[in-house]
């Protein structure tokens, strides 16, 4: 069989590489270039993924295996449904997670596409999940084995299209195997480290990128829970709910963002004890197979560092309401929550606001729990 594997220069993906060729396939290697270098890059201070340097690694990691690689420009398609809304979704008081929509938009379907131009059956990704079929012949997407570097949450966007197409070969291994299985292939990244920074903002300082993209962001007020104006703050988009530090303002106890208001460029900050949420609505919601049925039991995933929380899902069409069996701290409007049935991912959606826990009405949640 003739394979596509997506080489982001990593050890993850070159592994891939190399055990899809092991396994006697006819394998081709794709890499992505998504943005240009950075001058944190050229200075020599970061080094994120998608990088011109892991571009040659993953050329390198080809030239080891003896099979062909190809280099496609998606700068423009990546700039445009993922950059660009990431910088949007800040200044709308959002916080986004770009990897989700990067798979959604970038990393499947145009690979589908120019798999098929190329007369490819199969994508293989070196993400950490799991696929199989269920009685009905639907596509199961799982977590993967090692539950500290599954990303099946980042997945929960993808299709019965895009599934049945797909391969992850590193789902059944953890990173030990897979740092094993790269030295004994030979493989020139075999002792590469990992990047944990999103990839185009390699310095952490989202706020710079947001305003390298868009326009002034809304400034405002900083008002605690009970009402009281506490100090003005430069832009939305340098907060995010949950958030502790860089609050600007200093009131003898410890604050936190419970609510961030771009329509009127207010910022409510609180004890930890407002961000206390019972529940969530979630739009723009994807169904991996049948929508789970009314007040299903599921596991509640609300990031992706989150180890979930029990509760009852209720689904219509696109758009959900889940309500947790025990509180939940800092549930974050434009966050995915991903719904699981054991490690089966059911599907999910955006938050949309969170939901008062019963028999509280924080501020910050008022009106929400209809």
């Amino acid at each position: 069989m003739r394979v596509m594997v997506a080489m982001s220069g990593g050890v993850d993906s070159s592994v891939a590489a190399g055990l899809m060729l092991e396994a006697g396939h006819e394998v081709v290697g794709v890499t992505m270039k998504l943005r240009d270098t950075t001058p944190e890059e050229r200075a020599g201070r970061s080094a994120s993924c998608c990088s011109p340097d892991d571009l040659m690694d993953a050329r390198r990691v080809c030239d080891t295996l003896g099979i062909a690689h190809y280099v496609v420009d998606y700068r423009d398609l990546f700039r445009r449904t993922v950059i660009e809304p990431f910088a949007a979704d800040y200044l709308a008081g959002l916080t986004p997670n770009p990897c989700v929509r990067c798979n959604d938009h970038v990393k499947f379907a145009p690979l589908i596409e120019r798999a098929d131009m190329l007369g490819i059956d199969t994508v293989v990704t070196g993400h950490y999940a799991r696929l199989d079929t269920d009685p009905a012949g639907r596509r199961r997407l799982r977590a993967a084995v090692d539950a500290h570097k599954d990303q099946s949450y980042f997945l929960f966007g993808l299709d019965q299209a895009i599934l049945k197409r797909v391969a992850f070969p590193l789902g059944g291994m953890d990173k030990d195997r897979v740092r094993a299985a790269a030295h004994r292939l030979g493989l020139p990244v075999a002792d590469k480290p990992d990047s944990e920074d999103i990839c185009f903002v390699p310095d952490g300082d989202y706020a710079r990128v947001v305003e390298q993209v868009a326009d002034a962001p809304p400034t405002g007020p900083i008002r605690h829970v009970d009402g009281r104006t506490l100090g003005q703050h430069g832009g939305v988009h340098r907060f995010t709910v949950g958030q502790r530090k860089g609050l600007g303002v200093a009131t003898g106890e410890r604050l936190y963002v419970v609510g961030v208001d771009a329509d009127d460029g207010a910022v409510t900050v609180g004890p930890r004890a407002a961000l206390r949420a019972g529940g969530l609505r979630a739009a723009g919601c994807n169904w991996i197979g049948a929508p789970p049925t009314p007040g299903q039991r599921s596991r509640i995933r609300i990031r992706y560092r989150h180890r979930g929380v029990d509760g009852e899902v209720f689904a219509d069409g696109d758009r959900a309401l889940m309500r947790f069996d025990s509180p939940q701290i800092a549930v974050a409007p434009g966050q995915a929550a991903v719904v699981y049935d054991g490690d089966v991912v059911l599907g999910g959606g955006w938050i949309e606001r969170a939901l008062a826990v019963s028999g509280e009405a924080p501020r910050a949640m008022e009106g929400a729990a209809s």
